[in-house]
């Protein structure tokens, strides 16, 4: 049995794509998981299974809250291990700063440093960013709300295919600890 962290984009943000907490429980209950929990409004369960890599797992949640809900949905899931290597792997100390000024923005796939390379990071100090294993660490001192770094990250043109969905270092820090078996 593995426990994971199902991450959904762009749910319950500015009154579209509403998906209550209890009702995407009972979805995931009934995909055959167990250990279903969920953390806040913004799209982040917990469960267990049995079998399945994260990449089905994922596919099979998005096809069932489309079917559910009505509406497409991007979900990444990751297992624990990932989870705690990435909150263990954070280039800027975490311990040392606000939750609110820490991000990480998890990816479906790596990411090329070279899809970032436009971006001249002395222009935008103090706030920097890191890549790390599919996921990008974002330093935002006055928080995201107001990062010109954040604004700038976003503007590659998306790869087709990639999922991105960021969360905050206190939302990483609790599905770490959420998912520990």
């Amino acid at each position: 049995m593995t426990t994971y962290a199902a991450l959904l984009r762009g749910i319950n943000v500015g009154g579209s794509k509403k998906v209550p907490m209890a009702e995407l429980r009972t979805l995931l209950t009934g995909l055959g998981h167990t250990g279903v929990a969920t953390y806040l409004q913004s799209g982040n369960a917990v469960f267990s299974a049995d079998s399945g890599d994260e990449d089905t797992l994922a596919a099979d949640i998005t096809q069932a809250v489309e079917k559910h809900f009505g509406f497409t949905v991007d979900v990444l899931v990751r297992d624990h291990t990932y989870l705690k290597a990435i909150r263990d792997d954070c280039p800027f100390p975490a311990a040392d700063l606000e939750p609110r000024q820490l991000h990480v923005t998890y990816f479906s796939t790596p990411v090329d440093g070279d899809r970032f390379a436009s971006i001249d990071q002395q222009v935008f100090l103090p706030e920097e960013f890191r890549l790390g294993d599919r996921a990008l660490y974002l330093y935002a001192p006055d928080g995201l709300g107001r990062s010109k770094l954040a604004e700038a990250l976003s503007r590659p043109r998306p790869l087709k295919g990639l999922v991105a969905t960021s969360r905050n270092w206190n939302t990483v820090v609790k599905l770490e600890e959420l998912t520990r078996a």
